[in-house]
């Protein structure tokens, strides 16, 4: 049987794709395994409850691996703000510093929340409200930084009801 290179290609990165999936301490949205980070609609209470004992804790910023929204197969290691508990998992909303809201456009699924330890760059940071992650603790990298309760609430006061 033979095999022509753009087969041998398409095989080899599928297989990449995959030893780079078996790899990661987490896995994409909607798989099964023992540090899923997914995706779930907005419910229950959020708490803001932080403690100085090295697990994480709502109210904290902790760095995981974050699914793409186009692709959950793929994704990156992104800070989190910690913002619940379901059962067993924790809630969490995804950081970026890029600029979403500044003098040319305003985009309301974000929440400045300034600048914090959990960035070692001291950029502005901002907060996606409209995607509230459910995390398994084992999949949490490190922490990062305690929010402030005020910047808290003023994040959880934007999330969407569903």
């Amino acid at each position: 049987m033979a095999i022509d290179a753009s087969t041998l290609l398409r095989w080899s990165r599928a297989a990449a794709r995959l030893l780079r999936r078996a790899s990661s301490p987490t896995t994409p949205a909607g798989a099964s395994g023992p540090a899923a980070t997914r995706q779930i609609p907005a419910r229950g209470r959020f708490t803001y409850s932080p403690r100085p004992d090295g697990r994480p804790d709502p109210g904290e910023i902790v760095w995981t691996w974050v699914p793409y929204e186009e692709d959950p197969s793929q994704g990156k290691d992104r800070p989190v703000l910690l913002i619940g508990r379901d059962k067993r998992h924790l809630l969490g909303l995804a950081l970026t510093s890029r600029d979403r809201n500044n003098g040319r456009s305003a985009d309301g699924r974000y929440v400045d929340i300034g600048t914090g330890p959990w960035d070692p760059k001291r950029r502005p940071s901002e907060v996606r409200v409209d995607r509230i992650l459910r995390i398994e603790p084992a999949a949490i990298r490190r922490n990062g930084a305690v929010l402030p309760r005020a910047a808290f609430d003023a994040v959880v006061g934007r999330i969407p009801r569903t």
